[in-house]
Protein backbone atom coordinates (compact mmCIF):
# COMPACT_ATOMS: atom_id res chain seq x y z
CA UNK A 1 0.00 0.00 0.00
CA UNK A 2 3.13 2.35 0.87
CA UNK A 3 4.69 2.24 -2.76
CA UNK A 4 1.18 2.10 -4.60
CA UNK A 5 0.35 6.10 -2.39
CA UNK A 6 4.20 6.78 -3.26
CA UNK A 7 3.64 5.97 -7.01
CA UNK A 8 0.46 7.63 -6.91
CA UNK A 9 2.32 10.81 -5.58
CA UNK A 10 5.28 10.71 -7.96
CA UNK A 11 2.13 10.49 -10.77
CA UNK A 12 0.46 13.58 -9.02
CA UNK A 13 4.06 15.64 -8.79
CA UNK A 14 4.32 14.95 -12.85
CA UNK A 15 0.85 15.87 -13.70
CA UNK A 16 1.58 18.99 -12.14
CA UNK A 17 3.44 20.51 -15.33
CA UNK A 18 -0.23 20.30 -16.53
CA UNK A 19 -1.60 22.87 -14.47
CA UNK A 20 1.43 24.87 -14.75
CA UNK A 21 0.79 24.97 -18.60
CA UNK A 22 -2.81 26.54 -18.23
CA UNK A 23 -1.19 29.01 -15.98
CA UNK A 24 1.83 29.57 -18.48
CA UNK A 25 -0.97 30.62 -21.30
CA UNK A 26 -2.88 32.80 -19.00
CA UNK A 27 -0.41 34.74 -17.29
CA UNK A 28 1.51 36.59 -20.06
CA UNK A 29 4.19 38.32 -17.64
CA UNK A 30 7.68 37.27 -18.76
CA UNK A 31 8.82 36.97 -14.83
CA UNK A 32 5.80 34.37 -14.19
CA UNK A 33 6.19 32.74 -16.86
CA UNK A 34 10.06 32.23 -16.02
CA UNK A 35 9.22 31.10 -12.39
CA UNK A 36 6.56 28.48 -13.98
CA UNK A 37 9.27 27.15 -16.73
CA UNK A 38 11.55 26.64 -13.90
CA UNK A 39 8.79 24.88 -11.56
CA UNK A 40 8.30 22.40 -14.76
CA UNK A 41 11.70 21.72 -14.97
CA UNK A 42 12.21 20.88 -11.27
CA UNK A 43 8.92 19.05 -10.98
CA UNK A 44 10.45 16.97 -13.33
CA UNK A 45 14.05 16.61 -12.29
CA UNK A 46 12.64 16.07 -8.95
CA UNK A 47 9.62 12.76 -9.96
CA UNK A 48 12.74 11.49 -11.79
CA UNK A 49 15.17 11.61 -8.89
CA UNK A 50 12.81 10.55 -6.47
CA UNK A 51 11.68 7.83 -8.34
CA UNK A 52 15.52 6.23 -9.29
CA UNK A 53 16.72 6.92 -5.91
CA UNK A 54 13.39 4.77 -4.22
CA UNK A 55 13.20 2.47 -6.61
CA UNK A 56 9.42 3.49 -8.05
CA UNK A 57 9.95 3.06 -11.37
CA UNK A 58 6.57 1.96 -12.97
CA UNK A 59 4.59 1.57 -16.33
CA UNK A 60 2.66 4.20 -15.57
CA UNK A 61 5.38 6.78 -14.45
CA UNK A 62 7.28 5.84 -17.85
CA UNK A 63 4.25 6.73 -19.48
CA UNK A 64 3.01 9.96 -17.26
CA UNK A 65 6.07 11.70 -17.04
CA UNK A 66 7.10 12.60 -20.74
CA UNK A 67 3.56 13.12 -21.35
CA UNK A 68 3.56 16.16 -19.02
CA UNK A 69 6.81 17.20 -20.10
CA UNK A 70 5.54 17.26 -23.78
CA UNK A 71 1.93 18.88 -22.65
CA UNK A 72 3.73 21.44 -20.72
CA UNK A 73 6.58 22.08 -23.63
CA UNK A 74 3.86 22.36 -26.35
CA UNK A 75 1.32 24.32 -24.64
CA UNK A 76 4.22 27.11 -23.99
CA UNK A 77 5.21 26.36 -27.68
CA UNK A 78 2.20 27.24 -29.11
CA UNK A 79 1.21 30.54 -26.48
CA UNK A 80 4.52 31.57 -28.15
CA UNK A 81 3.36 30.87 -31.81
CA UNK A 82 0.13 32.45 -31.03
CA UNK A 83 1.81 35.66 -29.24
CA UNK A 84 4.07 36.13 -32.27
CA UNK A 85 7.37 34.93 -30.23
CA UNK A 86 8.41 31.80 -32.38
CA UNK A 87 7.12 31.30 -35.95
CA UNK A 88 5.72 28.12 -36.97
CA UNK A 89 8.86 26.84 -38.31
CA UNK A 90 10.91 27.20 -35.52
CA UNK A 91 8.01 25.38 -33.29
CA UNK A 92 7.88 22.29 -35.65
CA UNK A 93 11.85 22.39 -35.75
CA UNK A 94 11.02 22.48 -31.48
CA UNK A 95 8.57 20.06 -31.45
CA UNK A 96 9.95 17.60 -34.10
CA UNK A 97 11.57 14.51 -31.68
CA UNK A 98 8.35 15.11 -29.98
CA UNK A 99 6.13 14.37 -32.97
CA UNK A 100 8.43 11.35 -34.24
CA UNK A 101 8.45 9.68 -30.72
CA UNK A 102 4.54 10.37 -30.64
CA UNK A 103 4.19 8.52 -33.85
CA UNK A 104 6.37 5.52 -32.86
CA UNK A 105 4.83 4.71 -29.75
CA UNK A 106 1.66 4.40 -31.29
CA UNK A 107 2.93 2.25 -34.31
CA UNK A 108 4.58 0.22 -31.49
CA UNK A 109 1.30 -0.45 -29.64
CA UNK A 110 -0.32 -1.18 -32.81
CA UNK A 111 2.43 -3.64 -34.12
CA UNK A 112 2.40 -7.25 -32.44
CA UNK A 113 6.33 -7.51 -32.29
CA UNK A 114 6.69 -3.90 -30.66
CA UNK A 115 3.63 -4.60 -27.99
CA UNK A 116 5.88 -5.89 -25.43
CA UNK A 117 8.75 -3.46 -25.68
CA UNK A 118 8.96 -1.41 -22.31
CA UNK A 119 9.94 2.00 -21.62
CA UNK A 120 13.02 3.33 -21.06
CA UNK A 121 14.25 7.19 -21.07
CA UNK A 122 17.21 7.63 -23.25
CA UNK A 123 19.79 10.45 -22.68
CA UNK A 124 20.02 12.49 -25.75
CA UNK A 125 16.02 12.80 -25.17
CA UNK A 126 16.38 14.52 -21.87
CA UNK A 127 18.94 16.59 -23.73
CA UNK A 128 16.42 17.84 -26.16
CA UNK A 129 14.50 18.16 -23.40
CA UNK A 130 16.47 20.63 -21.50
CA UNK A 131 17.26 22.42 -24.11
CA UNK A 132 13.66 22.84 -25.38
CA UNK A 133 13.34 24.42 -22.03
CA UNK A 134 16.16 26.71 -22.77
CA UNK A 135 14.48 27.65 -25.84
CA UNK A 136 11.27 28.56 -23.74
CA UNK A 137 13.18 30.98 -21.14
CA UNK A 138 15.18 32.57 -23.97
CA UNK A 139 12.06 33.65 -25.31
CA UNK A 140 11.30 35.10 -22.48
CA UNK A 141 14.62 36.49 -21.55
CA UNK A 142 17.39 36.45 -23.77
CA UNK A 143 15.33 36.47 -27.14
CA UNK A 144 18.82 36.61 -29.56
CA UNK A 145 19.37 32.73 -27.95
CA UNK A 146 16.05 31.91 -29.72
CA UNK A 147 17.81 31.01 -32.78
CA UNK A 148 20.83 29.12 -31.67
CA UNK A 149 18.86 27.09 -29.20
CA UNK A 150 16.05 25.97 -32.04
CA UNK A 151 19.02 25.32 -33.88
CA UNK A 152 21.03 22.70 -31.08
CA UNK A 153 17.11 21.52 -30.62
CA UNK A 154 16.67 20.18 -34.43
CA UNK A 155 19.93 18.39 -34.28
CA UNK A 156 19.94 16.92 -30.82
CA UNK A 157 16.18 15.97 -31.97
CA UNK A 158 17.34 14.17 -35.31
CA UNK A 159 20.47 12.32 -33.26
CA UNK A 160 17.89 11.23 -30.51
CA UNK A 161 15.49 9.85 -32.98
CA UNK A 162 18.05 7.99 -34.67
CA UNK A 163 19.01 6.55 -31.55
CA UNK A 164 15.70 5.79 -30.19
CA UNK A 165 14.99 3.88 -33.18
CA UNK A 166 18.18 1.80 -33.20
CA UNK A 167 17.21 1.35 -29.29
CA UNK A 168 14.21 -0.09 -30.77
CA UNK A 169 15.41 -2.56 -33.36
CA UNK A 170 18.21 -3.73 -30.88
CA UNK A 171 14.93 -4.31 -27.74
CA UNK A 172 12.75 -6.07 -29.92
CA UNK A 173 15.57 -8.46 -31.44
CA UNK A 174 16.81 -9.38 -28.01
CA UNK A 175 14.33 -10.11 -24.83
CA UNK A 176 16.16 -9.21 -21.85
CA UNK A 177 14.82 -9.78 -18.43
CA UNK A 178 11.24 -8.54 -18.14
CA UNK A 179 11.01 -8.30 -21.72
CA UNK A 180 12.34 -5.85 -24.10
CA UNK A 181 12.78 -1.80 -23.63
CA UNK A 182 12.14 0.61 -25.25
CA UNK A 183 12.66 4.31 -24.98
CA UNK A 184 10.93 7.11 -24.32
CA UNK A 185 11.86 10.76 -25.21
CA UNK A 186 12.57 11.81 -21.32
CA UNK A 187 10.83 10.15 -17.73
CA UNK A 188 11.05 8.02 -15.52
CA UNK A 189 11.83 4.12 -16.89
CA UNK A 190 9.55 1.24 -16.35
CA UNK A 191 11.53 -1.55 -14.42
Amino acid sequence: MRRRTSLTLLNALSLSRLPLAAVFVVMEEPLVRVGLVMAAALTDFLDGWIARHKHLESYWGALIDPLADRGFVMVALLAFVLEGSLSPVEFGILVVRDVATGLAFVVARIVPRFRPVKFQARMLGKVVTTLQLGALLAVLVAPVLVRPLVIAVGLTALAAVVDYTAAVWRARARPGPGGPHIPTPTGRGAV
